[in-house]
């Protein structure tokens, strides 16, 4: 019989777990992780507690309600299968409605449609017991459903729409109709980890009436169910919903007797009545007999090992751990933040921001890392950020190897950043850091980036104006809407710095990538001050220098404009052209003489080439730089608790 890692490698691949932030998909992934590397762990904002030991390369943060950001991963990733374990409103604080359909329907029919477009190998999908409502006496598939809640009838729902995808148009999916999946990693707010929390230390909770029955699957079963339903798939089980438990009613008085003689307890528990919806069906377990049949899997578990196992993780865990490990005790976390600052000829300013930027950071009360990229600034920014970290453990300092620019430090910034969310700041303190407590305020409420739109700028008025012009011209020409008067002071989710770190191009311009990558972005108002320090590094070459980057990494209208500029003076000699041959034929005294007319149109046409060849020549700069495959940045080293750590060849360019 093969092993389960043989099933794992027989796989095609990319393989992603969507909602692997979840029990089911935390589990399901670390054994996938395991085998292979082509495997992702996808979330929807940041790794949580189960994820915090997998490695930031395997985790994309997808929010499936936003389907250009899952087209965006499809057409990325281009997986070959997919385990999809996204749920929302199985807990019984879950209770919007629409969020419930939103996500557990809405979001799935989305996902499938787009994999449906391209050759795929497997979707197996994580259903629900649920499904069949209060008909949960050993139903077979087949039997009727009748679901009680919102959220079994968005997953009878998915269920419905994967069989009609399966059977109809042949795609390649299974639903898994998941019992009472129990083990590592479990939400320690559920009936397990409870119980034998205080099976642990010697006695049991109360529990609910002891008639009430369960069908207990042990995780490591359930993972192999999905394993092996994506390794098994075939035509004939495309679209098919199959049961996922072991077939045994177990009453909650038969587990606390199992649990009282693992444990050696001699109390005996609390019995209460049946309350709530997690507890309203009296005899439920499943009939797995399809399963067997058709996956060749049976659950190998028993319900004392997986008790035992169980336990065993529950007891790694500390009082803080065991309270915080939930959904619903993580429901009103605090976001957490990384301000990220590009530094160069700053430092006298890099006190005034750090001491302003702590201030602000314990004002919102967030967990927060404040990075100072130095990028090689010929003044004492090094030391400064030094001395710094060595009294506040939450800065962390990076060293460049040469001046790479703003746009560069802003990326070495980002790519050692923790955080859920990511500022980016100038070292100047043109920013202002109290303008993050109103970004924060907006990121809470839903946007995915805020962004500081100057609506003054403290400078003589006709160079204010000449900036404003500039950001509509780019906005005008680019082909893709860009906010106008944002700089790269912006806060940005997690999931959106992931996916501009996607974008492999060198010759970076963060405000264009951060329009370009999308997500719900909104702006707030603020007047840019003055540098508090030392004169500006800008000058006219470098603002042009700017706009030229903007324009010609975003906009094809220089071209475009040149194309239909030839079109027009084609025409327009051609015309010329037929008018003097058909003047010199019919009047030949009144024809042009002399050479000024002819000159002056060779000096237009000439001026023109030039002009020309020199905007084609800035694209093909730009394609230079790109194809040389030069590193984007090299770090020298990282400072942190006033220690400065030299890097490796490997790990200094990015």
């Amino acid at each position: 019989m093969l092993e389960m890692t043989d099933y794992i490698r027989a796989l095609r691949g990319p393989i992603l777990v969507t909602g692997a932030s979840g029990f089911v998909g935390a589990n399901l992934f670390k054994k996938l992780v395991a085998v292979r590397s082509d495997v992702f762990a996808v979330v929807q904002r940041e790794k949580n507690w189960r994820l915090l030991d997998v490695n930031d390369a395997h985790v994309i943060a997808v929010d499936f309600n936003d389907h250009a950001a899952v087209k965006n991963m499809v057409t990325t990733v281009n997986p070959q299968t997919v385990f999809d374990c996204v749920a929302y409103g199985a807990y019984s604080f879950e209770k919007d409605d629409r969020l419930i359909y939103q996500t557990n329907f809405l979001a799935v029919s989305g996902l499938v449609g787009l994999l449906a477009q391209r050759p795929f190998a497997a979707y197996v999908h994580a259903g629900s017991s649920s499904e069949y409502g209060s008909n949960c006496t050993s139903p077979a598939e087949s039997s009727a459903c009748d679901p009680n809640s919102h959220y079994a009838v968005s997953k009878l729902a998915v269920a419905n729409y994967l069989g009609y995808m399966g059977k109809t148009h042949s795609f390649p999916c299974i639903n898994l109709r998941l019992y009472s999946v129990y083990g590592p990693l479990e939400d320690t707010s559920r009936l397990i980890p409870i119980l034998t929390r205080q099976a642990i230390n010697g006695k049991l909770p109360p529990l609910v009436d002891s008639r009430t029955s369960r069908d207990f699957v042990y995780v490591d079963d359930a993972c192999a169910a999905f394993i092996m339903a994506a390794a098994k798939m075939h035509p004939g089980l495309y679209g098919e919903s199959l049961n996922i438990g072991t077939g045994q009613k177990t009453t909650i008085g038969e587990l606390a007797a199992t649990t009282k003689r693992l444990f050696g307890i001699t109390e005996l528990p609390q019995f209460g009545s049946m309350t709530g919806r997690e507890w309203d069906m009296a005899d439920w377990y499943a009939n797995p007999q399809k399963a067997m049949r058709e996956l060749d899997w049976a659950p190998a578990v028993t319900l004392e090992q997986g008790l035992k196992l169980a336990s065993d993780w529950v007891a790694t865990l500390s009082d803080d751990e065991f309270s915080g490990n939930t959904k619903q005790g993580n429901s009103d976390r605090k976001r957490s933040l990384s301000a990220i600052i590009a530094c160069y000829k700053d430092g006298q300013a890099i006190p005034v921001m750090h001491k302003r930027l702590t201030e602000t950071f314990k004002r919102i009360g967030v967990d927060y890392e404040i990075i100072f990229v130095n990028d090689c600034s010929p003044d004492d920014s090094a030391q400064v950020i030094r001395d710094i970290s060595a009294h506040d453990p939450q800065v962390i300092g990076i060293s460049h190897s040469r001046n790479f620019g703003s746009q560069m430090a802003f990326r070495s910034g980002m790519e050692i950043s923790t955080k859920d969310g990511v500022v980016l700041l100038d070292g100047d303190l043109q920013d202002p850091p109290e303008l993050i407590e109103g970004f924060y305020a907006q990121w809470v409420a839903g946007f995915d980036v805020v962004y500081g739109r100057r609506v003054k700028r403290e400078m003589p008025w006709y160079l204010g104006q000449l900036y404003k012009l500039y950001y509509r011209l780019f906005a005008y020409f680019s082909y893709i809407p860009i906010p106008l008067d944002a700089g790269d002071f912006s806060l940005m989710d997690r999931r959106v710095v992931g996916w501009v770190l996607k974008c492999p191009e060198r010759d970076l311009f963060v405000r264009g990538l951060r329009a370009y990558v999308g997500f719900k972005q909104a702006g707030v108002d603020y007047v840019r001050p003055e540098r508090m320090f030392g004169t500006s590094t800008n000058n006219f070459m470098k603002n042009l220098d700017w706009a030229k980057k903007g324009i010609f990494s975003f906009s094809n209208t220089p071209l475009t404009m040149l194309t239909a500029t030839g079109v027009i003076l084609l025409g327009l000699s051609t015309v010329v052209a037929i008018v003097v041959a058909t003047l010199r034929l019919l009047m030949p005294e009144i024809a042009p003489k002399g050479i000024t007319t002819l000159l002056i149109v060779t000096l237009m046409f000439g001026s023109f080439n030039i002009f020309a060849i020199g905007l084609v020549g800035e694209y093909v700069a730009k394609i230079m730089a790109e194809v040389k495959g030069r590193p984007r940045l090299i770090r020298t080293a990282l400072i942190r608790h006033g220690l400065v750590t030299e890097l490796l060849p490997d790990e200094k360019a990015t």
